[in-house]
Parts: C-alpha cells; sequence; structure tokens
C-alpha cells in the first residue's frame, strides 16, 4: 500500500464540506483499535455513498481485511458491495496501491475478494448480507452496518426494535475479530433505534467522543439538516442548512412547513436526528390543566392502573397510577409512583396505593405481564387484607392506539394532573408516542383511558332536606295536601 495515502486524499478540497467529515470520521474509526462511530445525516446526503468508499479503500490498503456490509435489506447491502466492486475494478484505483489489486476469484456481488493477499492470491474479502438474515462467513476486522431500519412503520414497531437490535447483538457483534472496528450508518427513526439503544439516555444529540452502553468510545457525527446547535460539526451558523450547492432551500422547506403531526415529526427525526420532537404525538400538550393539591373537587371516585416491569431491565419502569373521576366525568391525577424495580415491590407499592386511596379497581394488562405479577398480588391482597377488584385489559401492540381514550379526554380539556415534574415527565411521554424512548408511564395512562366505562359513578349527594312533623288541627295542618300515588289528590 501506499504509506501516506489516506482516505480523503487530494479531493478534499473538493468535495462538500459534510461528505469530507464523514470520510474523516471513518478513517479515524478504522486506524483506532475497536474504533466504533456513528454518523446521523439527512436523507439524500450520500452517506451510503461515502461508506462504500471507505469499503473499497480499506480493502485495498489491508489486504489481510475481511469486512461485513449490512443492511436492512440484503438486496440493498448487495447492492452497495457492487459499488465497491465497481471501484475495485477501475484502473485508477489499481494503480493507488504497491500491490496493484484486481478482482479475485469470488465476484458474487454477497461475497468478492481482492488478489492482493500474499503472492497475489485471494487478499481482502467482502461479505453483504440483510441484518435480519443471518451473518455468516469469516470472522471481520470490520463492519458497516447501514440502514438498519426499513422506515417508519418498523421503527415504530416494538418488536422489529428489538429484533434488529438482538440482530446486532448476538449475530454481527459475535462475528468480529478482536479490536475490530464498526461504522453504524442513519437516519434517525425513534429514541430506541439502534443508535439510540447504543448512546443511551445521556447522550444529548451532537457530535463528538461518547461512551456507549457497551463501555466503548463511539464517536458521533451528527448532521441536521438546518442547524440548531453552536456546536455544529459543519461549522454552520444557526439556521443554515446542509449542502447548499445541491440542495435549494425550496428542497428543505417541503419538509420543515408541513405543519402536520406526521410532517413535523418527520423532520424532527429524519432530517434533524430528534426523533422525540415536541408534540409529535396527537396529544395537545396545552390543554392538560396543572393543579396544587388539595384543589380537587371533594367527591371523587378513585381508580388505579399499573404498567408493570416483570423485570428489573434498564430499559423498562414499572408506573403506578390513582386517578379519580368527579361528577363530571372529569379525570384528576391524585397519586403516581415509578421505579425500575423487580415484581416483589411493585406489589407492596401497588397494596400500599390500594389502601391509601381506598380503590375499589385496578386494571393491569393481560397476557404474559398478568401470568407473571398476578399471583403474588392475589396472595399479598390476601395476606395484608387489603382487597380491590383486579381487572384485566387486553395487551395491544400499538402504544398510540392504547393510549387514545385517554389523549381524547386530555385533548378536551377534563384531564387535571397534579403540578409536578413527574406529571410532565408523564405528558412528554405520552406527546412524544410513538417515537419516545420511554412509554412506560404513557402506557399507565392508556389503562386509565381504556377503563374509563368501568369507572363507578359517582353523583352529586344533595343534602337531605328533614320536614319537621306538623302539629295537628293548625291551618297549616289543614290545608296540607297529600302528594298523588296513583293519579289520585287526597285532601
Amino acid at each position: 500500500m501506499c504509506p501516506d495515502e489516506d482516505l480523503l486524499g487530494p479531493a478534499s478540497g473538493l468535495m462538500a464540506i459534510h461528505h469530507a467529515k464523514i470520510l474523516e470520521v471513518m478513517q479515524r474509526t478504522m486506524d483506532r483499535p475497536f474504533g466504533r462511530c456513528i454518523i446521523q445525516a439527512p436523507p439524500g446526503s450520500a452517506k451510503s455513498l461515502y461508506a462504500v468508499v471507505a469499503s473499497a479503500w480499506e480493502m485495498g490498503r489491508k489486504p489481510s481485511s475481511r469486512l461485513l456490509y449490512i443492511s436492512y435489506q440484503a438486496e440493498l447491502a448487495e447492492r452497495q458491495s457492487r459499488r465497491a466492486q465497481l471501484i475495485a475494478e477501475q484502473d485508477h484505483y489499481r494503480t493507488m496501491w504497491d500491490e496493484a489489486p484486481r478482482m479475485g476469484t469470488k465476484k458474487a456481488a454477497g461475497d468478492w475478494m481482492l488478489n492482493n493477499g500474499r503472492g497475489g492470491v485471494d487478499g481482502a474479502n467482502l461479505i453483504a448480507s440483510g441484518i435480519l438474515s443471518g451473518i455468516t462467513g469469516n470472522r471481520a476486522t470490520g463492519w458497516i452496518l447501514d440502514d438498519p431500519i426499513s422506515g417508519r412503520e418498523a421503527a415504530d414497531s416494538e418488536l422489529e426494535r428489538k429484533r434488529v437490535y438482538n440482530a446486532y447483538n448476538d449475530d454481527l457483534k459475535t462475528r468480529v475479530l478482536p479490536g475490530a472496528w464498526g461504522i453504524l450508518i442513519l437516519t434517525r427513526w425513534h429514541e430506541l433505534d439502534p443508535a439510540g439503544r447504543i448512546l443511551g439516555d445521556k447522550y444529548d444529540g451532537g457530535s463528538g467522543i461518547y461512551k456507549g452502553e457497551d463501555g466503548l468510545d463511539w464517536e458521533v457525527l451528527s448532521i441536521e439538516a438546518k442547524c440548531e446547535r453552536h456546536d455544529d460539526p459543519l461549522g454552520r451558523k444557526i439556521g443554515e442548512y446542509m449542502w447548499p450547492e445541491w440542495f435549494p432551500p425550496q428542497h428543505w422547506a417541503m419538509f420543515e412547513d408541513d405543519k402536520s403531526p406526521e410532517g413535523q415529526r418527520t423532520w424532527a427525526s429524519l432530517y434533524q436526528q430528534r426523533p422525540t420532537p415536541q408534540g409529535s404525538g396527537r396529544l395537545d400538550a396545552t390543554a392538560i390543566d396543572y393543579y396544587k393539591p388539595g384543589t380537587q373537587p371533594p367527591l371523587l371516585t378513585f381508580v388505579g392502573a399499573g404498567d408493570y416491569a416483570v423485570s428489573a431491565g434498564k430499559n423498562d419502569f414499572t408506573e403506578l397510577c390513582v386517578f379519580g373521576m368527579d361528577t363530571k366525568g372529569d379525570l384528576w391525577e391524585v397519586d403516581w409512583w415509578h421505579e425500575q424495580c423487580d415484581t416483589g415491590k411493585s406489589t407492596e407499592q401497588t397494596l400500599d396505593m390500594v389502601a391509601r386511596w381506598k380503590t375499589p379497581m385496578w386494571f393491569n394488562e393481560g397476557g404474559v405481564i398478568d401470568k407473571a405479577m398476578g399471583p403474588l398480588m392475589n396472595m399479598r391482597m390476601r395476606e395484608r387484607q387489603c382487597f380491590t377488584d383486579r381487572r384485566t385489559l387486553a395487551s395491544m401492540a400499538d402504544k398510540l392506539a392504547k393510549c387514545q381514550a385517554f389523549i381524547a379526554r386530555a385533548n378536551a380539556g377534563v384531564v387535571h394532573m397534579r403540578d409536578n415534574a413527574n406529571s410532565k415527565r408523564v405528558i412528554a411521554q405520552i406527546a412524544a408516542l410513538p417515537a419516545g424512548r420511554f412509554d412506560d408511564a404513557a402506557d399507565a395512562c392508556g389503562l386509565i383511558g381504556r377503563a374509563l366505562d368501568q369507572f363507578p359513578i359517582v353523583r352529586e349527594q344533595k343534602p337531605r332536606v328533614v320536614e319537621q312533623p306538623m302539629k295537628p288541627f293548625t291551618q297549616k295542618w289543614l290545608e296540607y295536601e297529600r302528594p298523588a300515588t296513583d293519579g289520585v289528590r287526597y285532601y
């Protein structure tokens, strides 16, 4: 190889600044042991094209390279692999390296080699595959995971997100050699997409080195379509757009000016790399009434609900709440508890709230959750002599749909939350549906909304008027008319 050759080369002054930054980050990642980077940029920014360039460059300079190029679909990964082949077949590419590599014996789009190995035989190798297709072949010295999420529907599906992340953890990461580098390229779809899972809760949306949840240092290059940060990695001023030489202002306006909830979510996530925009859910957060405890109506009927995490996982919270309904049908949140804990602790907290508010009903989801915590709850109710009518509601996969009844009441202005930080947290979760990192509190509210038709009826109690007995043979007694009971009036 040419020892002074770098990935940018003399073309650095001829390309868009964000392309140069992408290549710089990729080279730094490939040059350090256990190098990791995340490149998140808007659609159409050519981030995948430069991943192809980086792949061909790495194979030319390191004959021992064993690369994996992975995408959400095998066909897409193979298309990018074929582009790398086309680069390797060019005469200029061969003259860049001392070994003058040519295509080896393997030429399939999904698995091919260069002949730059020792003695001019098979050398650098690239295997292309889909993330869910099963990754086979030799151990890798480096991998590129390009667009692991296929689209909005997959991103909003908790099952699909878990499948992709489990494939990354169990298939891709286990195929690498010690010290291998990795590059993740994507547009942000969801707070719990692979980038969100890797970077964790403390990631602030910026660019730089961040400690990942896996303990490795990840270099993040986060490029917004429209600059909103003073530490912009491209050195832009606030309000400046990306790649003005290619994209006119009208291109960005098509997405930025779409004020629908869906349009605003698309702009914030795919284009600004903020997958939880304010107001992205269908909740009108301004319709929520925040009240001071003690000012709620005196006559309320209380119902509790719990979204239970059956294991104390780092991404799952147990959320317990009690709401009261007044005589007009308004909902008043009066108590809330949340924690990452086991079923034992959440059971005791539930019964504490039942005893405190004398809730006649308590709701939770059925299915696996109820089977896991139900027997313990029933036993502890008997032991503590603290009873409530524990009812289950069917499980629903659609996070937004399960919260619709509660959202409808909130948008009507008849949901009242205590004025505290926890209430703001709960409402922010609902507003972020279905793209938020956490949704356990939203699920608890969803249970309340879905249980509305089962709430005990509360009626305003009018004071009872007790008439004093009349003294016999007085004028009032003589003139009194006894109410008719059968259509006949008696005197």
